[in-house]
């Protein structure tokens, strides 16, 4: 069952992240805007699909969307890529009505309010961006639609057939740990914090003064006070899988007490202090992580396959 949520959870967050790319494409279509007159083109029938019609406005529109997202090498290349896209897409929505989850319009225009609002825009503004480029809103809905509809098929049906066991995720979890992974933490991170004013250099030569002093976690607060803007701050217990290779690799070689080097980050300067170092002996974390990356690839992998089987099931007329 932790299997199953695990990976309707990934495609959830799939879906999340197209919606952020698209966010992406928006601001750079601010950015580089320019109007865009496309030839007019008759509603003429070019492919229908199980009855289901798709018109040359409709490769059009689709394929002057693809190529804000810069996709495809030319307007010929894009409109192929847009027509097998509306024919997988089709075939997706018919396939989620037999089975009866009717797309949620409240959830398309509500994923289509969150683009504009991420992007810092009112959706009549969104709009305007969109239709300067010669794109419809229309075209984004019917893209949104077909992957909240797919989604659901994927997420209720396919899901069933991922089986992962645990024998597997046991030793696929041992084979991921070596000399540098092996190690369950306490740790105590100490950061620099950019806010002090100074450069990164300045601040790095503080933190390397401080390293240098250090005499184990339980004086870390006491040694940040002789310091402006050092901050303390408990982690708690962490599997060595959990930190950047680099990382892992450089604590793996310190002893307990031991603090690592400073390296530059968001806010400021950061060094790891180790507080406890032991063999790692619950996997559980790792076989967690494994089992959402082996469960989303083996999803995908069932995904392809179904959509694969309903195109070669499907009547597809291509005039």
């Amino acid at each position: 069952m932790r299997t199953h949520a695990n990976t309707a959870i990934k495609q959830k967050f799939k879906l999340q992240e197209y919606l952020m790319r698209i966010v992406g494409l928006i601001l750079i279509a601010l950015l580089s805007l320019t109007s865009v007159t496309g030839a007019a083109y008759a509603a003429q029938v070019k492919v229908v699909v199980n009855g289901k019609t798709i018109t040359d406005h409709d490769i059009n529109q689709r394929a002057l969307f693809m190529r804000l997202e810069r996709k495809g090498k030319s307007n010929a290349d894009r409109r192929r890529l847009a027509e097998e896209e509306l024919i997988n897409e089709a075939l997706m929505l018919a396939e989620a009505r037999r089975l009866g989850f009717e797309a949620n319009e409240k959830a398309v225009d509500k994923a289509y309010t969150r683009i504009a609002i991420n992007a810092k825009l009112s959706v009549s503004k969104l709009n305007q961006i969109l239709n300067a480029a010669g794109v419809q809103s229309k075209t984004l809905k019917d893209r949104l639609r077909a992957q909240y509809a797919w989604q659901a098929v994927v997420s209720q049906v396919l899901r069933q057939k991922v089986q992962i066991s645990d024998l597997d995720l046991d030793l696929a979890a041992k084979e991921k740990l070596g000399d540098t992974t092996s190690y369950d933490y306490m740790l105590t991170e100490v950061v620099f914090l950019n806010s002090a004013g100074g450069s990164v250099k300045s601040r790095t030569s503080q933190a390397n003064q401080y390293r240098k002093n250090f005499n184990g976690c339980d004086s870390a607060v006491e040694l940040s006070l002789s310091y402006r803007d050092a901050a303390v701050r408990k982690l708690g217990r962490r599997h060595s899988t959990q930190l950047p290779d680099p990382v892992a690799a450089e604590l793996a070689k310190l002893p307990v007490g031991g603090i690592s080097k400073p390296r530059t980050v968001a806010n400021g300067v950061q060094m790891l202090a180790i507080c406890q170092k032991s063999a790692a002996e619950d996997l559980t974390f790792v076989k967690n992580k494994l089992r959402n990356e082996v469960g989303t690839e083996k999803l995908e992998g069932e995904a392809d396959a179904y959509l694969e089987k309903l195109r070669k099931e499907a009547s597809i007329e291509k005039r």
